[in-house]
């Protein structure tokens, strides 16, 4: 079950919205467990528009772009390269891969500088806020009789 939702997830809210259109036509009660469960886990949540949602739809398309490559090295013989017969072509293609290989990796470290900035200065807003607050008084001692 869970891998049939990721799968959705991959594709998007059109595979979502399809799949409950289905569910609805074949049978109703399936189709409405289904839209609680979209609007439960937040799926549909158009009105949610948090930080949260930038970083998933990067991490999932991170995630599509890794097996986009899987793909192409099974494809390719097992991630080998085999010559064209051309070296001034192969030569060109082993030297884009490594630059498009190296470009990849700086962009991940700037998104991991990027995200510790970002917390950094959640965290410091979070403590300036809590040394500026006023010290709460200290409760007064119950009247004795």
């Amino acid at each position: 079950m869970h891998a049939l939702a990721a799968q959705l997830d991959d594709i998007g809210k059109p595979a979502w919205i399809a799949l409950t259109v289905v569910s609805f036509i074949l049978f109703w009660p399936l189709g409405l467990v289904l839209l609680g469960f979209l609007i439960g886990s937040g799926r549909m949540g158009c009105w949610a528009h948090n930080g949260n949602r930038w970083q998933r739809r990067m991490e999932r398309m991170q995630r599509r772009m890794e097996r986009m490559q899987a793909g192409a090295g099974r494809w390719s013989g097992g991630g080998s390269r085999a010559s064209s017969g051309n070296w001034a072509f192969d030569e060109y293609r082993a030297e884009t891969l490594r630059r498009l290989e190296e470009e990849q990796r700086e962009f991940r470290e700037f998104l991991q500088r990027l995200r510790a900035a970002k917390d950094k200065a959640e965290f410091d807003q979070f403590m300036a806020e809590r040394r500026n607050r006023p010290a709460s008084p200290p409760p007064e001692p119950p009247p004795q009789a």
